[in-house]
């Protein structure tokens, strides 16, 4: 692996050199000529562009929808050190995204990060490079929907970034719900960037360094940029941050006990049996701090207030990303362009369960055998020697396994974007483009495990057989369970589990467009077309023991794979009504082909642009929209799940007449362990949406602009998999012909027939498996306002200063998850799921003044509902900060501050699980520092 990236470095450093000697020598030479023409500084001097959201080039940013533009400048004056950092501070970025801390995530979509526009999920969001599509991460998120992994992109190379809220599907296509988020990396370099930064934070731990260099060239017709960036970056450890670093941060006291090292229990008895010396020979683990313990209810057990924090905050990574552009003209009307990216990533991480008294599939052991009796989760056995059924349950430590890092799940990302084509022009009027795009992720994905068999065997002994009741038995001695094992002895039952996911995503496109298609009395009619076909594939490539139900301790996984053609045509026309008002019709069709069927989907847009004054725009748009099912919602294979309160509501309801299914489900008498099964859905129809905005954009001068635009957004038939709850509640209502309410019940309904059949009960009457899968049955809902505001302040003594602002107040998020449900407020602290904020915004101020510049920037987050939903958290403000020093004008020092004032998670008294604050919205990384040192040779000044 490092023989790879070091080759890939290499060769693209060795690009950049070459490219840079040659660049001087063009820079030399350029330098006799004389500049004729100096461009103006007004916002009128734009060229044509084309900006996303449209596909027609014009000479105005600002048009019918609205789009936030994120410039390499602003990138760095607010102190964004990646891509996630970058799109966090989005006031539009208000849905909650998996942290790096987040168990689930870690566990499903190790070191990968998402993007949540207006909160309706990642994979409503369309990410682009270049206006190009780029392959999903090839593991779905939580083992059910495909998104877009924006971690990998690299932020050295991107020269803007263009963030579209709203449906886009008239002009992309699929996903374009919530809106687009466009990376347009650097087309051109007047000369060699070199530029490295070291980061760190003042409370230790997350140490980086990185290195970038750009260098561009012009050879007669042909013209490039070469880049290379180079990243390593250690991880932040949580035993590295006092606020999280012992169990006795917990707010609530019982989750403070310390974390569980060993424990035996005797189920017969419904006690724990403590070792005869108290724990004392586990005293040296954990680094000192095992302890002999007491539960909640005074049971003994040995544990560790410190081993809770054995986990990651920030990742570790390093990699190398190289990327080229380059053209070839071959005459004035045509040309050759290709686009190229290579990517190659390691991300370590270490995750845990959040309990303090669970044996995670990581660093633990409990007696695991599918064979024996399902009951308790298959980890109940018979003891031969005390004649009593015991659950043994054991962590490892850092003692025993050889370090933390030896248990680190290991990631290696590897990834490709190819773009070529030709483009040209044609009677005078008319632009084309051909191109074909490829984009791949391939990623080994190394998770450990614990080999079941082996493990038995040693803190056991031998198996001798089942008893009558099918338990598996064993004479085990207990002083092999409280007795510390050796790192060879860890190693004879350690096993990593390599999973090697990929995912394929290929274009073919033609695109044809004219600023002048036909003439109006107002002006010319602008047009663009285009035609695509595509082909989509992904594949988990699992390690075919985690596919088992013996391997391993813990989870069993599933599999997946699928392919499907996709072809669309899309037509696109700006037409001015008269000479202060303009109208944008698209239209756009997309067919897709998998399995023998062939969903398709016409979407369409009307946009109005109205200008009654130079300086006041107002606007408005609506469209429709489509999403496409997720590769692995229709093509994913069986993938299991152990319940362990699986409450059977047709027990409860036949045993006490006139029960509730509120009562059945808090009882618990009639919970039970049920192996459920979730499998894909070739059936899924298409995602649709509506939406519409409304606003103004007004610029009484050159300084100043202000931005209010009002959103709503509908999304219907989505995609949302089974409650396997609701699915066990329905099979009660349909057996006994009535609900919990009284109402009637037909038997013989589809919703019977299929709840009937997706709930499986053995011989005796009791339910084994619930069959689940994803179907097309919520809706999702949001509005709000987006209010930006940009004034820059020219003095003649003082300097220049700009001062920005961007707020986003959600007037309304609700979901109806199931047809007849109640309409849930996702504001509210009524709702049962992960509450979004109502507010989130911005502001940042830059000054410079000859060398010298400095910054500051602060990201605001609204309050957030706290763990019990019954309060709320309060808003939060961080706050980063900047300066920088240009040495001469070919060399800058610069000096970033992120979380200036050191602040930490607001508190949650309820928030009781690991690390005792919502990891969606927060970290306990503190302030970090990053110095950085910029040298271009040749070319223009810095």
């Amino acid at each position: 692996m490092r023989k790879n990236t070091l080759g890939l470095a290499i060769q693209c450093s060795l690009l950049v050199l070459a490219s840079a000697a040659a660049n001087a020598q063009n820079t030399t030479e350029g330098q006799q000529q004389p500049q004729t023409q100096q461009q103006p500084a007004s916002s009128q001097s734009l060229g044509t562009v084309t900006v996303t959201g449209s596909r027609i080039p014009r000479a105005q940013i600002e048009g019918p929808a609205p789009v936030t533009v994120i410039t390499a400048d602003q990138i760095k004056s607010a102190g964004f050190t990646n891509v996630p950092e970058v799109l966090r501070s989005l006031s539009q970025n208000s849905g909650s995204v998996e942290g790096q801390q987040n168990f689930t995530g870690a566990q499903s979509t190790p070191g990968a990060q998402a993007v949540d526009l207006r909160g309706l999920g990642p994979n409503h969001t369309l990410v682009l490079v270049n206006g190009r599509r780029i392959a999903d991460f090839p593991l779905p998120l939580e083992g059910r929907s495909n998104f877009t992994d924006i971690g990998n992109i690299p932020l050295g190379m991107i020269d803007r970034v263009e963030v579209l809220t709203g449906s886009a599907s008239a002009i992309y296509g699929s996903d374009a719900m919530a809106g687009v988020i466009n990376f347009i990396l650097k087309k051109k370099a007047d000369g060699t960037t070199i530029d490295y930064r070291f980061g760190n934070t003042t409370r230790g731990g997350g140490a980086s360094n990185k290195l970038t260099l750009t260098s561009g060239f012009e050879r007669g017709n042909f013209t490039g940029i070469v880049g290379l960036e180079l990243l390593e970056k250690k991880p932040l450890w949580g035993y590295q941050r006092n606020i999280q670093d012992s169990t006795l941060d917990a707010p609530i006291p019982r989750r403070q006990l310390p974390r569980l090292t060993a424990q035996l229990y005797d189920w017969d008895d419904d006690v724990n049996i403590a070792p005869a010396d108290g724990c004392k020979a586990m005293s040296g683990l954990n680094q000192g701090t095992t302890v002999l313990a007491s539960d909640r209810y005074g049971e003994p057990y040995c544990g560790s207030d410190r081993a809770i924090a054995y986990r990651t905050i920030e990742n570790q990574r390093r990699g190398a990303t190289a990327y080229g552009s380059f053209e070839y003209r071959f005459s004035d009307t045509l040309s050759w362009f290709a686009d190229i990216q290579l990517g190659y990533q390691q991300v370590k991480l270490l995750t845990g369960t959040n309990g303090n008294d669970v044996a995670s599939d990581i660093m633990g052991w409990e007696f695991h055998d599918p064979n024996s009796t399902n009951n308790y989760r298959n980890k109940m056995f018979y003891n031969a020697n005390t004649g009593h059924y015991e659950i043994w349950t054991r962590q490892f430590t850092p003692e025993e396994i050889g370090g933390l890092r030896n248990r680190m799940n290991v990631t290696t990302e590897k990834t490709l974007g190819l773009t070529t084509g030709l483009k040209g022009a044609f009677a005078e009027k008319w632009n084309w483009e051909a191109a074909y795009n490829h984009s791949q992720y391939n990623a080994d994905v190394a998770m450990p495990r614990i080999r079941a068999a082996a493990a038995n065997a040693l803190f056991l002994g031998p198996q001798q057989g089942y008893d009558s009741d099918g338990y598996a038995i064993f004479s085990p001695d207990p002083n092999r369970l409280f007795t510390p094992i050796t790192q060879s002895q860890f190693a004879s039952i350690a096993a990593m589990s390599t999973f090697r996911p990929r995912a394929v995503n290929d274009n073919l496109s033609f695109t044809a467009d004219t600023e002048a298609l036909f003439s109006m009395p107002a002006g010319n009619v602008g047009f663009a077309g285009v035609v695509e076909y595509g082909r989509q594939s992904y594949r988990i490539n699992p390690d075919p023991l985690a596919l088992t139900a013996d391997a391993y301790y813990g989870p069993q996984y599933g599999d997946g794979s699928g392919s499907r053609n996709r072809w669309s045509a899309a037509g696109e026309m700006r037409m001015p009504l008269f000479s202060t008002l303009q109208a944008s019709i698209a239209g756009r069709y997309d067919r897709y082909s998998y399995g023998g069927k062939n969903p398709g989907k016409f979407t369409y847009s009307l946009g109005m642009e109205w200008r009654p004054i130079r300086s006041l725009l107002v606007r408005g748009s609506y469209g429709t929209g489509f999403r496409a099912p997720d590769m692995h919602y229709l093509f994913a294979g069986n993938d299991y799940y152990r319940t362990r309160y699986a409450t059977d509501y047709y027990h409860c309801r036949t045993d006490v007449p006139g029960a509730s299914n509120g009562f059945c489900y808090d009882d618990g008498s009639w919970d039970g362990a049920t192996f459920d099964i979730y499998h894909g859905n070739e059936a899924l129809n298409v995602e649709t949406s509506k939406s519409f905005t409304a606003g103004l954009v007004w610029s009484p001068g050159a300084n100043f602009d202000l931005t209010v635009d009002y959103y709503k957004i509908k999304v219907m038939n989505q995609v949302q998999v089974q409650d396997r709850d609701r699915l066990r509640q329905t099979e009660a209502d349909c057996r006994l012909g009535t609900t919990d309410t009284g109402a009637a019940v037909d038997i013989n309904s589809p919703t019977c027939v299929d709840a009937l059949a997706r709930v499986i009960r053995d011989s005796n009457g009791d339910i084994t498996s619930v069959h689940f899968a994803p179907i097309n049955i919520a809706q999702e809902q949001t509005s709000g306002i987006d209010l930006t505001a940009n004034y820059r302040l020219r003095t003649a003594s003082a300097g220049d200063f700009r001062f920005s602002a961007n707020y986003n107040w959600t007037q309304r998020h609700t979901r109806v998850l199931y047809p007849g449900d109640p309409v849930e407020n996702m504001l509210d602290l009524s709702f049962s799921d992960t509450t979004l904020p109502r507010t989130k915004g911005n502001v940042g101020v830059t000054w410079s003044r000859n060398a010298w510049g400095a910054s500051l920037f602060g990201n605001y987050l609204g309050r957030v509902a706290n763990y019990n939903n019954d309060a709320w958290t309060e808003a939060t403000w961080r706050i980063n900060g900047g300066a920088r020093y240009d040495i001469n004008d070919h060399l800058r020092l610069s000096l970033s501050v992120n979380n200036l004032f050191d602040k930490m998670p607001p508190k949650d008294a309820t928030w009781g699980n690991y690390p005792y604050y919502d990891t969606s919205w927060f970290d306990a990384v503190g302030r970090s520092y990053f110095l950085s040192v910029t040298w271009k040779l040749g070319g223009k000044p810095l």
